[in-house]
């Protein structure tokens, strides 16, 4: 069939929507339509060339929900009408990390920037004028129809907000698990989060879920901090040095229990600001995305050894989708989990590229991409 995508043909670049060729469903794939895709960072990092890919063209977007309107032969589970909840990282449910619990750490993560199907990096669904289009994390969700492997859906009830559930895709799950999981918040802990975006609004919801007593938001943008107050921050100020210094006043001295590292363009200075921010035995987590090239974090190794600090990388939140995605869904509905309020604004896809402009100038929270 024919559907209208946004691509990016090479990097750096902008996002140009065009008319693709989408193939069918083979065995354990779904085509869907899209309801609704998020605009997230890790998409402009594609854009920006931060991060490298397989294939150019490639449609982007990977946080979306739609509705089944195909599904592949010997296909078991599914049915046309589902609707679904895509998980950015496929997770197989056999290899040793699934079979862990830790789905977000899947061996199928290592086709993630291929393009390809999620078992297959070298099979593709979408074409350009007879050459193969890359589709983000195996998604492409800047589609009006995409095809995916089963192994990336989650079904949802049929009667919730797709508009506003595909942000349990990535950025949700990433930032509301990145203080659950990954900072292991508890309750009367003082926690940092630096950086609120899509990904630190959802730390802050995490870490108050969690019952911290005492959560700083920093984000140099007056808009953002109000908003991470209205979802349960503390505090919200402009600077790190600001944050430690409030944390400190909490903590005998002592600095922040976690400090959640959710900047949008992270570097190795992010990370050693963080780490000097928390106490002994503290954790930092990094969930950020930087440049490929970029290495070394400057820390005090002594500090690292002698206060026993902690730094955790947190992909996903570490969390497990097809597990984690419906008991975020049961939070939303008793009122525990906000998504709605994340949309700060809707586009059209034709607008996708001024929904990236908007980003980068601090406006939105989450930009959402809502098809016809």
């Amino acid at each position: 069939m024919k559907t209208r995508a946004a691509v990016i043909t090479e990097a750096p670049g902008t996002y140009k929507v065009v008319d693709l060729e989408l193939e069918g469903p083979r065995q354990n794939e779904l085509t869907v339509k899209m309801v609704a895709s998020g605009l997230c960072h890790s998409d402009d990092h594609i854009a920006k060339g931060d991060h490298g890919v397989g294939r150019y063209p490639i449609c982007g977007g990977h946080e979306g929900a739609g509705i089944v309107v195909e599904v592949g032969p010997h296909t078991v589970g599914w049915e046309v009408g589902d609707h679904v909840v895509f998980s950015f990282l496929a997770g197989c449910g056999r290899c040793r990390w699934c079979a862990k619990g830790l789905q977000n750490l899947c061996d199928r993560g290592a086709a993630i920037m291929t393009g390809g199907r999620p078992d297959d990096p070298n099979s593709y669904r979408l074409t350009l004028d007879g050459a193969p289009v890359a589709q983000t994390c195996g998604l492409g969700t800047f589609s009006e129809y995409t095809t995916v492997s089963t192994d990336s859906a989650v079904k949802v009830d049929k009667d919730l907000p797709l508009e506003t559930l595909c942000l349990l895709g990535c950025g949700v799950g990433t930032g509301w698990g990145a203080a659950v999981n990954s900072a292991e918040v508890y309750p009367g802990h003082t926690v940092i989060v630096m950086g609120i975006g899509g990904i630190g609004i959802n730390a802050v919801q995490g870490a108050a879920h969690a019952g911290a007593s005492h959560i700083i938001a920093v984000d140099p943008v007056e808009f953002k901090r109000n908003a991470a107050l209205d979802f349960g921050a503390t505090h919200a100020v402009a600077t790190m040095e600001e944050a430690t210094e409030i944390a400190r006043s909490f903590t005998n001295g002592q600095g922040a229990d976690a400090a959640i590292v959710t900047v949008g363009v992270t570097t190795g200075e992010h990370v050693a600001q963080a780490f000097s921010s928390i106490r002994k035995a503290g954790t930092c987590v990094v969930t950020g995305l930087g440049k490929m090239e970029d290495v070394g974090l400057p820390i005090s190794l002594l500090e690292l050894t002698l206060y026993q600090k902690r730094i955790q990388g947190s992909l996903f939140g570490a969390s497990a989708p097809s597990a984690d995605i419906p008991w975020m869904i049961e939070l939303y509905k008793a009122g525990k989990l906000e998504l709605d309020k994340l949309v700060t604004t809707t586009y059209k896809l034709d607008d996708i590229a001024q929904g990236f402009i908007d980003m980068h100038e601090g406006k939105n929270i989450r930009g959402v991409v809502l098809f016809d």
